[in-house]
């Protein structure tokens, strides 16, 4: 039985996002949602093309991509079928709360991409506290089982920077690198979590395809005296992200 269609064409011109990469979502979110099942057979480019009202040149560009990452099989003479649905890779639940932002991630490995000292942010996300003198910056990549998926910048108050051992910088979340400072008095933190796409550094750095959805994490500390010892921006793949909240 062929998979059936969405009955609304999508407005394919809203988005600068090449249109054969958006119907690549598209079709992804198809198969994903189980619109599209595994094993049954897709609407044929033609009826595609119809459908969302491009070339078939475009809807094959779309094809192409599920095809690559094994989500259809194609047969001649008999149609294109639903091989199987994405991989589910929810790895990184990014916590509400202080306690669970401070615990490591399982099999996470951590790699400095480069560091500068003397620095200043070019924004702060939460206007509380006032800026140190100047902050280390630290650029790290987070990935598992060698697929990438968190790229942060860390600014450290530089005062405190030189407290923390090169090992920690490896193997510990950011704000539990703060945590761990000896005799630093902690007075606030806040987190803000938005949504945007990848630009063309993020999309190489975390694998991932231009204009891709991202989750925008900004973290600041403020130190009992007032003085804001750490600014961090941090983004996640939209594939291996989570957020779990009790309401009640």
């Amino acid at each position: 039985m062929k998979a059936s269609s969405s009955d609304a064409a999508p407005d394919l011109n809203r988005s600068a996002v090449a249109r054969y990469i958006q119907l690549a979502s598209l079709f992804r979110r198809r198969i994903e949602s189980g619109q599209w099942t595994v094993g049954q057979q897709i609407p044929t480019v033609d009826e595609l093309a119809v459908e969302v009202g491009v070339a078939r040149a475009t809807i094959r560009q779309a094809l192409d991509i599920l095809a690559k990452d094994q989500l259809i099989e194609r047969f001649r003479a008999k149609g294109t079928f639903v091989r199987k649905r994405p991989e589910v890779q929810l790895w990184c639940e990014v916590a509400t709360d202080w306690s669970g932002l401070l615990m490591p991630r399982k099999n996470a490995v951590i790699q400095t991409l480069s560091e500068e000292r003397g620095m200043q942010p070019h924004h702060v996300m939460h206007p509380v506290g006032t800026l140190a003198p100047s902050y280390q910056r630290i650029r790290r990549l987070h990935s598992r089982t060698g697929t990438p998926y968190y790229l942060s910048d860390l600014y450290i108050d530089e005062r405190l920077a030189s407290k923390i051992s090169r090992k920690d910088f490896q193997s510990k979340p950011a704000l539990k690198l703060i945590a761990d400072i000896p005799g630093l008095k902690i007075k606030d933190a806040r987190q803000t979590l938005t949504i945007g796409t990848a630009d063309v550094e993020t999309a190489k750095y975390l694998d991932i395809s231009l204009n891709a959805p991202v989750a925008i994490v900004h973290r600041t500390v403020v130190d009992r005296d007032g003085c804001l010892v750490f600014i961090g921006e941090g983004l996640y793949r939209g594939d291996t992200l989570r957020i779990d909240m009790k309401l009640k």
